[in-house]
């Protein structure tokens, strides 16, 4: 199995000639050529992990792959088919085995609504939580960071990383920082990662590792 990241929250993960597509928001540039895709997966509403024109366009070339996102994906992507998950659910979308954590998106500020939000484990392998700092209950190999964003202090995102114990980690949701943010966060994420036992790997768009 193959992840690739791409710009801020996208991920694209490659089992036995099918694809998964996970957050394809407005910080990512067009996803071209994306054949294979069985589902996408959001994890939640806002339009840095999704927007109708991506899925537009990977519905064009992928017409039978299936969308699914926590009840405010729903209702906010009224014009397409979107399957309701919440925490504690689990998918089968072959070859892919897909389990779900959490209901809600990490507090921004006390003046904006918290969203639905669901973390997502691709085969027992791979976790991503969203805009969230839910921890799974089972083990984690491969755990994808977020280092960069409104609601996010790196202290806690540090916190958080310490408790989660991945085997191996990587950077993501990192478009609003500079570059001189972004070496800062993840040696600050390295750190807690290695404190853990784990190890640490940078992804720029494009690149991929096996999991």
């Amino acid at each position: 199995m193959k992840l690739t990241k791409f710009e801020h929250s996208c991920l694209v993960v490659e089992k036995a000639g099918s694809r998964l597509v996970i957050d394809p928001g407005s910080f990512t540039l067009p996803l071209a050529d994306l054949d294979g895709v069985v589902a996408i997966v959001i994890t939640h509403e806002h339009a840095d992990h999704w927007t109708p024109e991506h899925l537009e366009r990977i519905l064009d070339r992928n017409p039978d792959a299936r969308i699914l996102g926590p009840a405010g994906v729903a209702a906010a992507a009224k014009d397409f088919t979107v399957e309701t998950v919440a925490g504690g659910d689990t998918v089968e979308v072959e070859p892919f085995s897909l389990r779900f954590f959490g209901e809600k998106h990490a507090v921004i500020h006390s003046s904006i609504p918290v969203v639905d939000n669901v973390g997502v484990m691709v085969d027992e392998k791979l976790y991503y939580g969203g805009d969230s700092y839910t921890v799974p209950d089972v083990p984690v190999e491969v755990l994808a960071a977020p280092i960069g964003a409104p609601w996010l202090k790196i202290g806690e995102a540090m916190d958080y990383v310490l408790e989660v114990k991945p085997r191996r980690s990587f950077p993501i949701h990192e478009a609003v920082l500079s570059q001189i943010g972004k070496t800062m966060t993840q040696a600050r994420i390295e750190a807690v990662t290695q404190q853990g036992g784990g190890e640490f790997f940078v992804l720029e768009p494009g690149e991929s590792l096996e999991l």
